[in-house]
Order: structure tokens, then sequence, then C-alpha cells
């Protein structure tokens, strides 16, 4: 990722913030997909996660509007709120990769199934790569 959009940075963070959660979203589906024989546990908590990365995606749509109505001016307090919600949003990864890994490690039905622990160990590396960018645009 680039970092030269200056003023246009807290819209090109939410961008990548808005991408990574609809993909954490869908990758609750795959998993359950994937894995018919899922324990019912994990199936309830990927619907649960499935419904919090929901809400956080909304959420960053409505900044990202809210953005795009301000002009090349983004107050102060507008920005601080974004890198809130970016800051949100990397904790939540970080905590959805801690339920991949529980499900890789204690179902029996992904233990079972080579290509679930492939498809289980792409979606973990997914989250972790959205969470080296978060940080590193809260960093600059």
């Amino acid at each position: 990722m680039q970092f030269y959009y200056g003023p246009q940075m807290p819209l090109r963070i939410l961008d990548e913030a808005e991408f990574w959660k609809h993909q954490e979203e869908e990758h609750t589906v795959v998993i359950r997909e994937l894995l018919p024989n899922l324990e019912k546990n994990y199936v309830e908590a990927l619907k649960e996660w499935e419904a919090a990365l929901a809400t956080t995606h909304q959420t960053i749509v409505q900044f990202i509007e809210a953005l795009s109505r301000s002009g090349n001016y983004i107050p102060a307090v507008l920005y601080q709120e974004v890198l809130k919600l970016t800051e949100f949003c990397l904790k939540q990864s970080m905590a959805f990769i801690a339920l991949c890994r529980q499900i890789k490690k204690h179902s029996k039905s992904v233990q079972d199934n080579p290509v679930a622990i492939s498809v289980v160990n792409h979606i973990i590396r997914e989250s972790e790569y959205f969470i080296g960018i978060a940080r590193a645009l809260l960093s600059a």
C-alpha cells in the first residue's frame, strides 16, 4: 500500500478497513460452508462474528460517506475518530484470528480435512495482512 495520499489518507485508511472487514465477514461463511460438520459451538461463534463484522463494515461505510461529503477539509475530530475506528478494526481482526486458530486447533472437523486447514491458514494470513496495514497506517 502506498502512503502518499496526503489529506485523503483517512479515506484511504477506511477504504482498506472496508475491504478487509467485508472479507472477514465472508470468511465466516466460507468456513461454515466448507465444513458442514463443524461443531455447533464454532458455527454459532462464526455466525456471531459474521454479524459483528457486518456491523463494523457498515460503520466504516458511514464514515466513508461522511468523509466524502467533507470535501478536501477533514476536521481533526473526524480524523481522530477514523484512527479510533482503525484501532478497533485492528483489535477485531486479532480476535477473529484467535477464533480461527482455536477452530483449527480444536475442531475435529478441521483436523480431518487438509483443505480446511489450508483455507483457515489462508484466512488467518489475510487478516494478519490487514493488521499489518492498520498498524502501518496508525504509526504513520
